[in-house]
């Protein structure tokens, strides 16, 4: 439904300014919060030099005057740009919560969002399996090879999935949140160090 469509237009009737895109405050969506803290951690591990992605708001109303609308809310990099689908995809006409209630959900479309963001954005296939080389992706534990986003989750939480080599053997590779545990000895530890210099030598 375009914004549009309710505003009106003609003699007496100026044109409102679109609001800009904003940073989410904190505990403003508390859940997608704590899932993009989990998926920063990964981007940690995987790409020291990179800063945390961020929430955005975009606020541009989608729904007529007087509606509920906390904007759409996007993974972006830390200047603002995201690529990719919104997070919190919700449709108040069929009574979704704003925020889903199941947080494995959650996590997987924020973790889906930021690679998107990441791989676009940086033009980097992002994360990568350390045993095939391959891009991962986010979906639930102990999913065969044909698993799609749209059909019935196993249930299990959320993973970074290898499609493996020519030899088709997909793999769960980790948890989202702990890749780190999947680096070699020598990028762990110099993770270890970096984190000790960030937290201020601790």
């Amino acid at each position: 439904m375009s914004y549009f469509s309710y505003e009106r237009i003609g003699p007496g009737h100026d044109r409102q300014p679109v609001p800009e895109p904003r940073p989410v405050e904190p505990g403003e969506w508390p859940k997608l919060e704590a899932a993009l803290a989990v998926v920063n951690r990964d981007l940690t591990a995987t790409l020291p030099e990179q800063d945390a992605l961020v929430l955005r708001v975009d606020p541009r109303p989608s729904l007529p005057p007087g509606g509920i609308d906390r904007g759409q809310v996007y993974v972006a990099m830390p200047d603002g740009r995201w690529h990719g689908n919104q997070v919190n995809a919700w449709d108040p006409e069929e009574g979704d919560p704003l925020e889903p209630d199941d947080e494995m959900t959650v996590l997987r479309v924020v973790a889906d969002a930021a690679q998107e963001t990441v791989t676009e954005l940086l033009w980097q296939v992002w994360p990568v399996c350390g045993e095939h080389k391959l891009g991962m992706h986010a979906r639930p534990a102990g999913t065969a090879g044909d698993w799609y986003a749209d059909g019935t989750d196993a249930g299990g939480p959320p993973v970074w999935w290898c499609r493996g080599g020519r030899d088709g053997a997909s793999h769960d590779v980790a948890l989202v949140g702990e890749l780190a545990a999947t680096l070699p000895g020598k990028q762990r530890r110099a993770l270890r160090r970096t984190e000790r210099k960030r937290n201020g030598g601790r």
